[in-house]
């Protein structure tokens, strides 16, 4: 390993299946170092853009953190789940059959802007200490709060029935999951995400983003090259964030 400082930011795109957590301790393994986070949980089943933060780019957390976001996310009319994924079970199925699609693009669009938003149970949101998901896989139910977050765009991008397309442009906070289920609410037959990919987070965008497998990949000096040096992000910060 060089003796070069692991100091700045990975933008991870990353795969089905690994949790936030899991990419750290990968990250931490390769740059052999124990002080790194990231800017914003992915659930298991989304993949795409997560911004890591190495050494002291972990002082830029807080405005990362606060970043808006970008997604796409396919949703599937018809069957509802417990944790609003594909990852869950099958809590109850309707029917999107008499769901007309001029009745869709309607209800799509009465999300844009400032709205309401009930955290989902299966969500890192803390009960006394304790993470939310971890009471729900007991069967435990919290009430929580809703949120005013704000949906900024909201586009259709296919409407292959009973599966609709979206990209979200979205604030920090922002359940995309939950958002499926709102909407398969509105539509009055379910809905739950079956694929969820976020494409942008504040300026980081998919297209520099580095799959782990390529990662691993590195060794020595080409592992401190695939970094975005700390000054780097200091200097592109998205001031409107």
């Amino acid at each position: 390993m060089s003796n070069l400082s692991p100091d700045g930011v990975l933008v991870i795109d990353k795969p089905k299946g690994l949790t936030s957590h899991d990419i750290v301790d990968i990250v931490r393994r390769l740059y052999g170092i124990r002080r790194v986070g990231h800017a914003g949980t992915l659930d298991p089943m989304a993949t795409g853009v997560l911004v890591v933060l190495l050494g002291k780019a972990t002082k830029l957390s807080g405005h990362l953190l606060n970043s808006d976001k970008e997604y796409f996310v396919k949703m599937l009319l018809g069957v509802t789940t417990d944790t609003g994924d594909a990852f869950g079970t099958v809590t109850a199925v309707g029917s999107a059959d008499n769901v007309s699609e001029d009745l869709i693009r309607k209800t799509v669009l009465d999300f844009k802007g400032e709205i309401k938003q009930v955290p989902p149970m299966y969500s890192a949101i803390k009960h006394k200490g304790v993470s939310l998901y971890k009471l729900a896989r007991k069967g435990i139910n919290i009430p929580r709060k809703e949120r005013s977050i704000l949906i900024t765009d909201i586009e259709i991008v296919e409407m292959k029935m009973p599966y609709i397309s979206l990209n979200v442009s979205c604030s920090k906070g922002t359940y995309i999951r939950q958002l499926c289920v709102d909407i398969g609410t509105r539509l009055n037959c379910g809905a739950h995400a079956v694929q969820l990919k976020r494409l942008k987070s504040g300026s980081f965008a998919l297209k520099e983003a580095i799959t782990i497998d390529d990662l691993k990949k590195l060794s020595g000096e080409s592992l401190f090259r695939a970094l975005i040096d700390t000054s780097d992000v200091e200097a592109r910060r998205d001031i409107s964030a």
